[in-house]
């Protein structure tokens, strides 16, 4: 059978174009390696493109400190000896202080500098909002690093961690704003089937009852007809859930087998240590959205709101931003003790010991 130019021209625009859609559709091309994360033979593997796994490390290089860390004398002046007006970091030593907003200005407003949170002619006053912010993210990262080890363990989180040089993080999540229902038949959408911050076809905001509120994520029923007590698990339900696990598999580039047993999602038996350390990530983020940043709101200006009026909150892409582990697991809080629960470095005893009794997220407000 013999191809005229048109027919071969027709079979080189169609490969192209089913590349093209399959590129689209998230298909790979070889090579990928595999990391086995459980028994052979049971599909418990962690997918790893090499060409997505360089670009990734790339962007997420921890940046050097402002200078060498150095303990404390037990007589160096505190912060609060100096300055006026800290309310979170003032029985912190002075120059372990000036190295930390040293750092800060580097990883949120390398541009702006330090005007972008304080009026440079009165460094105590309080009328900027990006002041007041900041001041409650820094008790947020110190009440992280105290009180969420069982998902931070001792590498800890940073500025750095969530803002990666930019004043707003990239990442941040709002209130969608309500659709009207189409009634009759069809009822409410959940907001399902068009353009949001999830998958298209599933509810765009999962966040509001899982990661704010404190909505119960459940799937799997245990029987094959609804329980006459207990939960009453739905398809609406289960979609609400799909659309948040899609988004952590999303944040932290693995599949379900990351953190779930192959052979039972729901069982707890056989499911990789990631589960656990993902249960509390789960509460230790709604902690520190209706903690911390939902009741800012108020503080900020009407373009820094959401279309309901909400203050921009934290999902798991925050931190991580598409990495298992938020910069590879780099730690950078050991650089920055005053942003742990000892509060800051002193050589010996000195007023570390007093620090370590009253650390909290509150301890120096």
């Amino acid at each position: 059978m013999r191809i005229g130019i048109g027919g071969a021209f027709a079979i080189v625009v169609g490969s192209l174009l089913g590349i093209a859609m399959l590129t689209m559709a998230g298909w790979e091309r070889p090579p990928i390696d595999t990391e086995q994360t459980g028994y052979r033979g049971v599909g418990m593997e962690h997918l790893i493109n090499p060409r997505t796994d360089a670009r990734l490390r790339a962007a997420n290089v921890v940046p050097e400190p402002p200078w060498p860390l150095e303990p404390a004398p037990a007589d160096a002046p505190r912060a609060s000896e100096i300055y006026e007006n800290l309310q979170v970091l003032g029985d912190h030593p002075a120059e372990q202080h000036d190295r930390l907003m040293q750092a800060i200005t580097e990883w949120i407003s390398p541009e702006e500098g330090c005007a972008y949170c304080h009026d440079e002619a009165n460094f105590a006053d309080d009328s900027l909002y990006t002041k007041i912010v900041a001041r409650n993210m820094l008790r947020m990262t110190i009440h992280i690093n105290t009180n969420w080890t069982d998902h931070v363990a001792d590498t800890g989180v940073t500025c750095y961690t969530c803002h990666r040089g930019q004043a707003v993080p990239e990442h941040q999540w709002f209130i969608a704003e309500p659709q009207n229902g189409l009634g009759g038949m069809v009822g409410w959408n959940a907001m399902q089937n068009q353009p949001g911050i999830a998958s298209a076809s599933l509810p765009i905001d999962p966040f509001t009852p899982f990661l704010l509120d404190d909505q119960e994520i459940r799937v799997i029923g245990q029987n094959a007809l609804p329980p006459p007590e207990g939960p009453q698990i739905g398809t609406k339900q289960t979609e609400y859930t799909y659309s948040l696990m899609n988004h952590m598999s999303e944040s932290l580039g693995v599949n379900c087998t990351y953190c779930h047993n192959s052979r039972s999602f729901i069982g707890w038996e056989g499911s990789p240590p990631a589960r656990m350390n993902a249960w509390f990530g789960i509460r230790m983020v709604r902690d520190i959205n209706a903690t911390y940043m939902h009741p800012l709101a108020p503080e900020y200006p009407p373009e820094r709101l959401g279309p309901t009026g909400d203050a921009g909150k934290a999902n798991c892409t925050t931190c991580h931003q598409g990495v298992y582990k938020p910069l590879y697991g780099v730690p950078m809080l050991p650089d920055y003790p005053s942003l742990g629960p000892a509060g800051g470095l002193w050589e010996g005893d000195g007023p570390q010991a007093m620090l370590l009794e009253s650390s909290s997220s509150e301890s120096t407000d």
